[in-house]
């Protein structure tokens, strides 16, 4: 029996993770082929790529092959649900070392199964190759079914600035892993959901083009830190964006995780979490004051200007940059 990948090959690793993946009708031919055969009865298809580096969005020793499944497909999904459409493909591209445990295979296929099953997409095909360090590359398809993409160019004066989702977790949740706290001192202190959220981000699936039907202006997913996304926004709009910090009602576990944290000397705020944290894939977006649905978050408003301010006032904290 295959004990590693380089024992499995190339062809039986393919076999033996596309075995795992759910089908959907959008797929009309799924992996196996040269390539993939995909429907697209609105004639339009919204795609989007990501990729997960391993030492740079993942750890083995922070995150579970499952967990990095999970990921892979959750931020990619949750960037065709920002453009107010739904997820209805995934082309993945594995890198892998010939000495990786089939097992993490497995695993992170059932992670991919399970993602594309709360997003309601399917694999339709993607490659394997060899590499010194695991990279997971995937392109996400979607479909408008007939509605509008909503853009980050729409938002005007005077709307309302809302959210879908949870903020803050994750990045809270990564700052403990790298600071050495231990799980059950997490568990102890209530803190469970940061680490959660780092490892398996939740988009709120559906939200997306529920808000382009209630007339969302402008929308993005929360991937870099809400305040320096927001800017995204403002600067493709060509308005300002003023977040209101008392709005921001921290998500179960936060606060825990805040009071964990400054034991390890790292002083910040939930709401500071909330407002520069990265990789939460909530949705924000812009809408006509009386047009925000319901469930969603009212944290600020748009108005004459550039460039986002918390309270009137420019923010000390930013976001993530790659490159930064």
């Amino acid at each position: 029996m295959a004990s590693t990948i380089g024992d499995l090959g190339e062809f039986g690793l393919i076999a033996r993770v596309t075995a795992r993946f759910p089908e959907t009708d959008d797929v009309i031919l799924g992996p196996g082929d040269d390539a993939a055969v995909v429907g697209a009865p609105d004639r339009r298809v919204v795609a989007t790529m990501d990729v997960l580096v391993e030492g740079a969005h993942f750890r083995r020793d922070w995150s579970a092959a499952r967990d990095v499944g999970h990921k892979a497909v959750a931020q990619n999904c949750a960037d065709v649900e920002a453009m107010g459409a739904r997820p209805t493909a995934l082309l993945i591209g594995l890198a892998v070392p010939p000495d990786l445990p089939v097992d993490w295979a497995d695993g992170f296929a059932e992670g991919v199964r399970a993602e594309c099953a709360a997003a309601g997409a399917a694999v339709a095909g993607g490659d394997t190759v060899r590499s010194d360090r695991i990279t997971v590359s995937v392109t996400a398809l979607g479909s408008l079914d007939g509605g509008r993409a909503v853009t980050r160019a729409g938002a005007r004066p005077g709307d309302a600035v809302a959210v879908a989702g949870t903020l803050g977790l994750s990045a809270a949740g990564m700052a403990l892993l790298i600071a050495g706290a231990e799980e059950e001192a997490v568990e102890k202190a209530g803190a469970r959901p940061a680490l959660d959220e780092h490892r398996r981000p939740a988009p709120p699936y559906g939200e997306g083009p529920r808000a382009a039907r209630a007339g969302a202006t402008a929308m993005l997913d929360v991937s870099d830190g809400l305040l320096q996304d927001l800017g995204h926004i403002a600067a493709a709009s060509g308005v300002a964006v003023d977040v209101r910090r008392a709005a921001l009602a921290p998500p179960p576990g936060l606060a825990e995780a805040a009071a964990l944290l400054a034991g390890y000397g790292h002083r910040r705020a939930p709401a500071d979490h909330m407002l520069a944290g990265g990789e939460d894939h909530a949705l924000a977006a812009a809408f006509p004051p009386e047009a925000v649905p319901a469930g969603w978050s009212v944290i600020g408003e748009v108005r004459e200007g550039s460039g986002v301010t918390v309270d009137g006032r420019p923010p000390a904290l930013s976001g993530w940059d790659h490159f930064g």
